[in-house]
């Protein structure tokens, strides 16, 4: 029971976008952190309910996930596109037809504007058209490390989308009631929450699920053109383990199964450069910030030149009242 209509819209609003949040984005953040993380080695195999965990494929887990963001940016967004493209025509003819079958005989001959807006659809609002948009600012910022290419098929899309939401609301829908508001509300500070997770998430993205960090390490320990990096990531499986006597899998390991040298040294790299990233990059934000005036120069001026009238006025009445 909130106090105002306010509270009440933003807290409806956090809970849907918590639900959604968690079912779009379980899958990605499955891949990019989770997948082929706890599979063990051979001989000593990771299980859940009785069940190996799930491995990534040969390219890594970074292939599937940029795999998956393109089906989602690609596939997902021209789907949504051509349902609010059919949808809204759908729910005017179901519209028209329902208030034909009532009138009847009764239809005038020649309909007035009023009567004739009043046959198109009831406006449901802009929450849905917040939260696709929201949605998709995640989809382009947490996981853009693994594809970059995400905000340019994003931009494709809202170029098409503008034009489809004029249609719709000009065409298809009832004009809405005009309300004032002072901002956009709750959805600026779920904006604010996804581009500080995007840069830990990418962060994360790069030091763990990419190739990047060891390959950096083993230029700097081994060798400067990675010959024989390939060889070098591939672990020997214990002994007995097959008929096969070098039978090799993907890990830093010993013959028995424990982390070599090269593993924890890796490991305090990608320790090393997540805090690093996320400190350069939050600094990077915070400097442009400070640099970016909220409100512009002369739009500040502007309004101190209106509160000094108002005062002004204020004063000229109050000594005529006097």
């Amino acid at each position: 029971m909130h106090r105002t209509q306010t509270q009440h819209d933003n807290a409806f609003t956090l809970k849907v976008f918590i639900f959604q949040f968690v079912n779009f984005y379980s899958s990605p953040f499955y891949v990019a952190f989770f997948k082929g993380r706890f599979v063990g080695y051979p001989t000593n195999y990771g299980t859940l309910f009785g069940m190996r965990n799930e491995d990534c494929g040969p390219g890594g887990c970074l292939i599937e996930l940029a795999e998956q963001l393109f089906i989602i940016m690609v596939g997902k967004q021209l789907i949504n596109n051509i349902q609010e493209f059919i949808i809204p025509k759908v729910k005017a003819w179901r519209q028209k037809r329902t208030l034909a079958s009532v009138l009847g005989d009764n239809k005038p001959d020649e309909p007035r504007r009023w009567e004739e807006d009043y046959k198109l659809v009831p406006c449901g609002g802009l929450f849905e058209e917040y939260l696709e948009m929201v949605l998709q600012f995640g989809f382009i910022t947490i996981f853009v490390a693994a594809f970059p290419l995400a905000p340019l098929f994003a931009l494709l899309n809202n170029w098409v989308e503008i034009r489809l939401d004029a249609h719709k609301f000009v065409c298809e829908y009832r004009r809405p009631v005009a309300e004032r508001a002072q901002n956009i509300g709750v959805w600026f500070n779920i904006l604010e929450a996804l581009s500080h997770l995007s840069v830990i998430a990418n962060a994360f993205l790069i030091a763990f699920t990419s190739d990047f960090l060891p390959r950096l390490l083993y230029q700097y320990k081994f060798s400067n053109d990675l010959n024989g990096y390939v060889n070098f990531t591939l672990a020997y499986a214990p002994l007995n383990y097959t008929d096969y006597p070098r039978c090799r899998y993907k890990a830093f390991r010993d013959d028995d199964g424990t982390y070599t040298l090269f593993y924890w040294e890796l490991l305090a790299v990608r320790l090393g450069f997540i805090i690093a990233f996320e400190h350069v990059v939050f600094f990077v934000l915070r400097a442009i910030d400070w640099i970016v005036p909220d409100v512009p120069e002369s739009l500040e001026l502007k309004i101190k030149r209106e509160r000094y009238l108002a005062k002004q006025a204020l004063a000229e009445n109050q000594e005529a009242l006097l």
